[in-house]
């Protein structure tokens, strides 16, 4: 028996086989971050801040010597102040309690010494202005010891004196030895007396010294009276 020849040679069928799909373009690179650039490290560091200055210090001011009024007063340009020149105890050879010193500054001025009659106890700020802590020319007080005081004033005086922030609860005793208060109660403390005045007057005294030296003005004469 003859074999049946083969048919023509087909092509391989499609049908039924599903389309190739398509090929998706390729997605564009996102471009590369781009790089920061390197610190410099050669930078030159921040400066830091310049400290505030320092104010100027103030010029000291050269202290004025206390002037002989040749009056038994002292003059101080630097505070204003006159003082007397000699002290209770030079003066009257006895100290004085606080309730006793007012007989002291009355006696002197009903006199009129050097001419005022305002004379006064310090209060402690003007006795401070005499203190002169390591002085050479010293003063001598009654018991010959010396003390750092302008020899401008008396020796044989004493070293302290009452100043007016004496109370009746509290007395004080200031002493130009060491130039400091003392507090005590009010007993029968002893101390010497020191006169100060006001070299120039206050406002309110001024202002009347004024008014009185002002001359009067002559009054006007009246004007004639004209005829009827």
């Amino acid at each position: 028996m003859s074999e049946t020849p083969p048919d023509k040679e087909t092509a391989p069928s499609t049908e039924g086989t599903p389309p190739a799909a398509e090929a998706k373009p390729a997605e564009s690179a996102k471009p590369a971050a781009e790089a920061k650039p390197a610190a410099d490290a050669t930078a030159a560091p921040k400066a830091a801040p310049k400290p505030a200055a320092k104010p100027a210090a103030k010029p000291k001011v050269e202290k004025k010597p206390l002037v002989d009024n040749q009056d038994g007063t002292i003059t101080d340009p630097n505070s204003g102040l006159m003082w007397k020149q000699t002290d209770a105890w030079l003066d009257m050879h006895k100290f004085y309690t606080w309730q006793d010193h007012p007989a002291y500054v009355e006696k002197f001025n009903k006199e009129k010494f050097a001419g005022y009659s305002d004379w006064r106890i310090p209060s402690k700020a003007e006795a401070m202005t005499l203190v002169e802590k390591g002085r050479k020319e010293t003063v001598m007080d009654k018991n010959g010891t010396q003390f750092p005081f302008d020899p401008i004033f008396s020796d044989g005086c004493v070293s302290n004196t009452w100043i007016s922030e004496c109370s009746e609860e509290e007395v004080v005793r200031f002493d130009f030895k060491i130039g400091s208060d003392f507090k005590y109660p009010p007993a029968e403390i002893w101390a010497s007396i020191r006169l100060v005045r006001d070299v120039a007057p206050k406002k309110e005294e001024a202002a009347e010294v004024k008014k009185e030296e002002a001359p009067l003005a002559e009054p006007k004469p009246a004007e004639p009276t004209p005829a009827p």
